[in-house]
């Protein structure tokens, strides 16, 4: 005769803020693998220069969605710091916002607006993955946690040499909008890899 199974102890509840921190990675990660796969389909099919139809406003408001991640830093919602988080997320902003939306018969034509999606897009579906499963089970698949601590020595100089490049880009066509924004340009650039 088979005796009755005590319950299993319950999981501890995971409080609200984990929750939608799982919540956020995960939708988060969602958006950037499309964003990866859109940029991945698109440049075979129609070319690094025509991509930006294909993927980019979806790519301009995911990567926009990263304001959140300021206030997570600033409420301490997260353990990251606030200027740094800042820095990051405003220098992406600053090139999807005013570099390419303002600029664009310079900028999303470039083989470079292509080059940094697909350096993006596969940092963010790592990092955002290997936050997600953290949060929800307590460790991350050996092979995220490579990805994420190795990937960084390929896609961080693609990134950033794509990122300065539209930058440079879009400072001709800046000096007709004022000097001043053009100055500015050239100076984000002096700055760009060691604020990075």
């Amino acid at each position: 005769m088979d005796r009755p199974q005590s319950p299993r102890p319950r999981a501890p509840a995971l409080s609200l803020k984990t929750n939608y921190l799982i919540l956020y990675n995960f939708v988060s990660a969602i958006l950037w693998t499309a964003v990866l796969g859109r940029i991945v389909l698109l440049v075979p099919m129609v070319g690094y220069w025509n991509a930006y139809g294909g993927v980019g406003n979806f790519a301009k408001w995911t990567q926009t969605l990263a304001v959140l991640e300021v206030g997570h830093a600033l409420f301490g919602i997260v353990r990251a710091p606030l200027l740094t988080t800042l820095m990051q997320v405003s220098s992406r902003l600053l090139l999807v916002w005013g570099i390419v939306a303002r600029f664009p018969y310079t900028t999303t034509t470039s083989p470079f607006y292509s080059s940094m999606l697909l350096a993006w897009s596969i940092t963010e579906v790592i990092r955002y993955s290997y936050f997600a499963f953290h949060l929800s089970v307590g460790r991350v698949p050996q092979v995220l946690a490579w990805l994420r601590y190795n990937t960084f020595f390929v896609l961080y100089p693609l990134g950033i040499a794509s990122e300065c490049a539209l930058v440079w880009k879009s400072i001709e066509p800046a000096e007709r909008v004022g000097l001043g924004w053009a100055y500015a340009l050239r100076g984000v650039l002096f700055i760009y890899v060691p604020g990075e």
